[in-house]
C-alpha cells in the first residue's frame, strides 16, 4: 500500500514498513538552506529550530503531494511569503496540522510523515530558547557589549521562523 508523500515496501513479517519520504524531504531541504546560508551552526538548538519550522512551512504547503518531485527553486516565493515576519504562520500551521489530521482520520489514520511534523510542531512550541530580546531599548543594556544586551526565553519556532526565512532569501 502506497501512502501520499511517502513509500513502503514489504516487511519481513508480511507487514509494511512505511518511509515518511514527504517529510525525510521537507527536512533535507530545510537543512540544505539552512547549511548554504552559514547562519549558525548546524549542531546549535537555534540550527534545529530554524531546520523544524522551515521544514513544517516545506511540508505543509505541499497541498499537492508533490514534494518528492518538486523544483525547490519553484517554491521559494512560496516558502518566503509563507515565513514572512507580518504573516500568522503560526496560525496557519495550526490550520494545515489540524486539515492534516482530520485527512488521515478519514483514511487510514496518521502517516509516519505527519507523525514526524506532529512531533517537530510540539517541539517548537514547547521547546524555549534564550535569545536576545529584540523589543528591548537599543543601547539600554549595561556594559554596552554587543552579546551582552538583554535575553528573554523564546519559543523556539518564533526563533526559528526567521532564520529559515532569512536561509530562504540566502540561498
Amino acid at each position: 500500500m502506497l501512502h501520499r508523500g511517502h513509500q513502503s515496501t514489504d516487511g519481513a513479517d508480511g507487514g509494511e514498513l512505511t518511509v515518511p519520504m514527504a517529510w525525510l524531504y521537507a527536512e533535507y531541504i530545510a537543512d540544505e538552506l539552512l547549511r548554504t546560508g552559514d547562519l549558525m551552526p548546524p549542531t546549535s538548538f537555534e540550527f534545529r529550530a530554524g531546520r523544524d519550522a522551515l521544514a513544517l512551512t516545506i511540508f505543509l504547503s505541499d497541498t499537492d503531494g508533490e514534494l518528492p518531485g518538486i523544483r525547490v527553486v519553484t517554491q521559494l516565493e512560496t516558502w518566503l511569503s509563507l515565513t514572512a515576519y507580518d504573516q500568522p504562520w503560526q496560525d496557519w500551521v495550526d490550520d494545515r496540522m489540524s486539515q492534516l489530521s482530520a485527512e488521515a482520520k478519514q483514511s487510514d489514520g496518521p502517516s509516519p510523515d505527519l507523525e514526524l511534523a506532529e512531533a517537530a510542531w510540539r517541539w517548537l512550541e514547547e521547546t524555549e530558547l534564550l535569545a536576545p530580546d529584540l523589543n528591548a531599548v537599543p543601547g539600554g543594556a549595561p556594559g554596552g557589549g554587543e552579546d551582552e544586551g538583554p535575553k528573554v526565553w523564546t519559543p523556539a519556532w518564533q526563533l526559528g521562523l526567521p532564520l529559515g526565512h532569512l536561509a530562504i532569501h540566502l540561498f
